[in-house]
Protein backbone atom coordinates (compact mmCIF):
# COMPACT_ATOMS: atom_id res chain seq x y z
CA UNK A 1 0.00 0.00 0.00
CA UNK A 2 1.33 3.58 -0.49
CA UNK A 3 2.60 5.95 2.33
CA UNK A 4 -0.16 7.46 3.50
CA UNK A 5 -0.26 11.41 2.70
CA UNK A 6 -0.03 13.91 4.95
CA UNK A 7 -2.65 16.56 5.66
CA UNK A 8 -6.17 16.23 6.23
CA UNK A 9 -8.23 13.09 5.57
CA UNK A 10 -10.49 13.05 2.50
CA UNK A 11 -13.91 12.80 3.59
CA UNK A 12 -14.96 12.45 7.56
CA UNK A 13 -13.85 8.93 8.12
CA UNK A 14 -11.04 6.74 6.84
CA UNK A 15 -14.22 4.66 5.59
CA UNK A 16 -15.61 7.52 3.80
CA UNK A 17 -11.84 8.38 2.14
CA UNK A 18 -12.03 4.76 0.78
CA UNK A 19 -15.49 5.21 -0.92
CA UNK A 20 -14.10 8.21 -2.37
CA UNK A 21 -10.86 7.16 -3.61
CA UNK A 22 -12.77 4.06 -4.77
CA UNK A 23 -15.27 6.19 -6.78
CA UNK A 24 -12.79 8.13 -8.42
CA UNK A 25 -11.30 5.39 -9.75
CA UNK A 26 -13.78 4.35 -11.23
CA UNK A 27 -14.70 7.47 -12.46
CA UNK A 28 -11.00 7.10 -14.03
CA UNK A 29 -11.17 3.61 -15.70
CA UNK A 30 -14.21 4.07 -17.12
CA UNK A 31 -13.61 7.69 -18.86
CA UNK A 32 -9.76 6.98 -19.06
CA UNK A 33 -9.50 10.97 -17.98
CA UNK A 34 -11.14 12.99 -15.03
CA UNK A 35 -11.09 16.75 -13.31
CA UNK A 36 -10.94 16.80 -9.55
CA UNK A 37 -8.99 18.96 -7.04
CA UNK A 38 -5.04 18.69 -6.81
CA UNK A 39 -5.34 17.21 -3.37
CA UNK A 40 -7.95 14.36 -4.61
CA UNK A 41 -5.63 13.41 -7.98
CA UNK A 42 -2.58 12.79 -6.08
CA UNK A 43 -4.44 11.00 -3.75
CA UNK A 44 -6.13 9.05 -6.05
CA UNK A 45 -2.87 8.18 -8.64
CA UNK A 46 -1.07 5.53 -5.81
CA UNK A 47 -4.56 3.85 -5.77
CA UNK A 48 -5.26 3.65 -9.69
CA UNK A 49 -1.68 2.26 -10.37
CA UNK A 50 -1.84 -0.70 -8.08
CA UNK A 51 -5.04 -1.49 -9.46
CA UNK A 52 -3.40 -1.87 -13.07
CA UNK A 53 -0.39 -3.44 -11.83
CA UNK A 54 -2.89 -6.21 -10.55
CA UNK A 55 -5.13 -5.96 -13.72
CA UNK A 56 -1.95 -7.33 -15.64
CA UNK A 57 -1.05 -9.71 -13.43
CA UNK A 58 -4.59 -11.30 -14.83
CA UNK A 59 -5.29 -14.03 -12.41
CA UNK A 60 -8.32 -14.35 -10.18
CA UNK A 61 -6.77 -13.46 -7.28
CA UNK A 62 -5.75 -10.40 -8.72
CA UNK A 63 -9.48 -9.48 -10.42
CA UNK A 64 -11.09 -10.60 -6.65
CA UNK A 65 -8.54 -7.88 -4.98
CA UNK A 66 -9.32 -5.04 -7.70
CA UNK A 67 -13.30 -5.41 -7.26
CA UNK A 68 -12.85 -4.83 -3.52
CA UNK A 69 -12.44 -1.50 -4.68
CA UNK A 70 -13.88 -1.44 -7.60
CA UNK A 71 -17.63 -2.70 -7.61
CA UNK A 72 -19.01 -2.72 -11.11
CA UNK A 73 -18.16 -5.67 -13.11
CA UNK A 74 -18.30 -4.18 -16.31
CA UNK A 75 -15.91 -1.50 -15.38
CA UNK A 76 -13.36 -4.38 -14.12
CA UNK A 77 -13.88 -6.76 -17.31
CA UNK A 78 -12.72 -3.68 -18.90
CA UNK A 79 -9.46 -2.68 -17.31
CA UNK A 80 -8.75 -6.34 -17.24
CA UNK A 81 -9.19 -7.14 -20.74
CA UNK A 82 -8.82 -4.26 -22.31
CA UNK A 83 -6.47 -1.40 -20.47
CA UNK A 84 -4.21 -3.81 -19.17
CA UNK A 85 -3.05 -4.89 -22.07
CA UNK A 86 -2.05 -1.69 -23.20
CA UNK A 87 0.18 -1.53 -20.13
CA UNK A 88 2.06 -4.07 -21.40
CA UNK A 89 5.28 -2.23 -22.29
CA UNK A 90 5.41 0.12 -19.05
CA UNK A 91 6.90 -1.38 -15.76
CA UNK A 92 4.69 2.23 -13.85
CA UNK A 93 3.71 5.64 -14.61
CA UNK A 94 0.57 3.96 -16.18
CA UNK A 95 -1.28 7.66 -14.85
CA UNK A 96 -0.64 11.63 -15.69
CA UNK A 97 -1.90 14.68 -13.75
CA UNK A 98 -1.47 17.97 -15.03
CA UNK A 99 -2.43 20.73 -13.27
CA UNK A 100 -5.52 23.33 -14.91
CA UNK A 101 -6.88 26.44 -13.74
CA UNK A 102 -8.17 26.83 -10.25
CA UNK A 103 -11.74 25.93 -9.76
CA UNK A 104 -14.20 29.14 -9.80
CA UNK A 105 -15.65 30.10 -6.76
CA UNK A 106 -13.69 29.19 -3.92
CA UNK A 107 -10.45 29.36 -6.15
CA UNK A 108 -9.40 25.36 -5.59
CA UNK A 109 -6.47 24.29 -7.14
CA UNK A 110 -7.56 21.86 -10.23
CA UNK A 111 -6.13 19.34 -12.14
CA UNK A 112 -6.65 16.62 -14.77
CA UNK A 113 -5.93 13.38 -13.84
CA UNK A 114 -5.40 10.33 -17.52
CA UNK A 115 -4.02 7.20 -18.35
CA UNK A 116 -1.59 7.07 -20.09
CA UNK A 117 -2.35 5.28 -23.16
CA UNK A 118 0.15 6.55 -25.88
CA UNK A 119 2.68 3.56 -27.06
CA UNK A 120 5.94 3.80 -25.67
CA UNK A 121 8.09 6.11 -27.59
CA UNK A 122 11.17 4.67 -29.95
CA UNK A 123 13.73 6.54 -27.53
CA UNK A 124 12.32 4.54 -24.51
CA UNK A 125 11.88 1.02 -26.48
CA UNK A 126 15.34 1.43 -27.58
CA UNK A 127 16.67 2.12 -23.99
CA UNK A 128 14.97 -0.86 -22.85
CA UNK A 129 15.67 -3.33 -25.66
CA UNK A 130 19.40 -1.70 -24.58
CA UNK A 131 18.70 -3.13 -21.23
CA UNK A 132 17.10 -6.72 -21.88
CA UNK A 133 20.42 -7.08 -24.61
CA UNK A 134 22.51 -6.20 -21.18
CA UNK A 135 20.80 -8.31 -18.96
CA UNK A 136 20.53 -11.87 -21.32
CA UNK A 137 24.79 -10.98 -22.32
CA UNK A 138 25.47 -11.39 -18.38
CA UNK A 139 23.11 -14.34 -18.01
CA UNK A 140 24.84 -15.68 -20.97
CA UNK A 141 28.21 -14.81 -19.94
CA UNK A 142 29.18 -17.87 -17.65
CA UNK A 143 27.65 -20.24 -19.98
CA UNK A 144 29.64 -18.94 -23.12
CA UNK A 145 33.10 -19.15 -20.55
CA UNK A 146 32.59 -23.05 -19.84
CA UNK A 147 32.53 -23.84 -23.13
CA UNK A 148 35.69 -21.80 -23.63
CA UNK A 149 37.39 -23.48 -21.24
CA UNK A 150 35.95 -26.78 -22.32
CA UNK A 151 37.67 -25.89 -25.87
CA UNK A 152 40.87 -25.20 -23.89
CA UNK A 153 41.12 -28.62 -22.51
CA UNK A 154 40.05 -30.74 -25.11
CA UNK A 155 42.60 -28.53 -27.66
CA UNK A 156 45.35 -29.51 -24.85
CA UNK A 157 44.52 -33.14 -25.05
CA UNK A 158 44.06 -33.40 -28.35
CA UNK A 159 48.14 -31.86 -28.43
CA UNK A 160 49.29 -34.24 -26.03
CA UNK A 161 47.75 -37.49 -27.81
CA UNK A 162 48.84 -36.21 -31.15
CA UNK A 163 52.33 -36.25 -29.60
CA UNK A 164 52.54 -39.15 -27.94
CA UNK A 165 52.37 -41.30 -30.73
CA UNK A 166 55.42 -39.80 -32.41
CA UNK A 167 57.45 -40.46 -29.34
CA UNK A 168 56.17 -43.62 -28.52
CA UNK A 169 56.99 -44.40 -32.67
CA UNK A 170 60.63 -42.88 -31.99
CA UNK A 171 61.26 -45.19 -29.27
CA UNK A 172 59.90 -48.27 -31.05
CA UNK A 173 62.28 -46.89 -33.96
CA UNK A 174 65.12 -47.21 -31.33
CA UNK A 175 64.57 -50.44 -29.64
CA UNK A 176 64.08 -52.02 -33.40
CA UNK A 177 67.27 -50.88 -34.68
CA UNK A 178 69.42 -51.65 -31.69
CA UNK A 179 67.92 -55.23 -32.18
CA UNK A 180 68.75 -55.22 -35.42
CA UNK A 181 72.52 -54.53 -34.19
CA UNK A 182 72.79 -56.92 -31.86
CA UNK A 183 71.30 -59.55 -34.18
CA UNK A 184 74.00 -58.54 -36.77
CA UNK A 185 76.62 -59.07 -34.14
CA UNK A 186 75.52 -62.64 -33.20
CA UNK A 187 75.80 -63.35 -36.61
CA UNK A 188 79.11 -61.74 -37.22
CA UNK A 189 80.36 -63.81 -34.34
CA UNK A 190 78.89 -67.51 -36.00
CA UNK A 191 80.54 -66.39 -39.01
CA UNK A 192 83.98 -65.90 -37.47
CA UNK A 193 83.89 -68.93 -34.52
CA UNK A 194 82.66 -70.91 -38.61
CA UNK A 195 85.90 -69.78 -40.31
CA UNK A 196 87.97 -70.76 -37.02
CA UNK A 197 86.60 -74.29 -36.89
CA UNK A 198 87.29 -74.59 -41.09
CA UNK A 199 90.96 -73.30 -40.54
CA UNK A 200 91.43 -75.41 -37.49
CA UNK A 201 89.95 -78.46 -39.67
CA UNK A 202 92.40 -77.82 -42.64
CA UNK A 203 95.47 -77.52 -40.09
CA UNK A 204 94.65 -80.90 -38.34
CA UNK A 205 94.31 -82.46 -41.90
CA UNK A 206 97.82 -81.00 -43.40
CA UNK A 207 99.54 -82.07 -40.55
CA UNK A 208 98.50 -85.71 -40.55
CA UNK A 209 100.10 -85.62 -44.76
CA UNK A 210 98.43 -87.41 -47.83
CA UNK A 211 96.43 -90.55 -47.30
CA UNK A 212 97.32 -93.76 -49.41
CA UNK A 213 94.66 -94.86 -51.66
CA UNK A 214 95.76 -98.77 -51.40
CA UNK A 215 95.03 -98.94 -47.74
Amino acid sequence: MPTPAKGPRLGGSAAHERLMLANLATALFEHKRITTTEHRAKRLQPVAEKLITLAKRGDLHARRKVMTTVRRKDIVAELFEQTAPKFAERNGGYTRITKVAPRKGDNAPMAVIELVLEPVSPKQATVREAEKATARAATAAPTAEAPAEEQVAETTAEAVEAEAPGEQGAATEAVEAEATVEAQQADAEKAAEAADAEATEAEAGQAKGPVDPRK
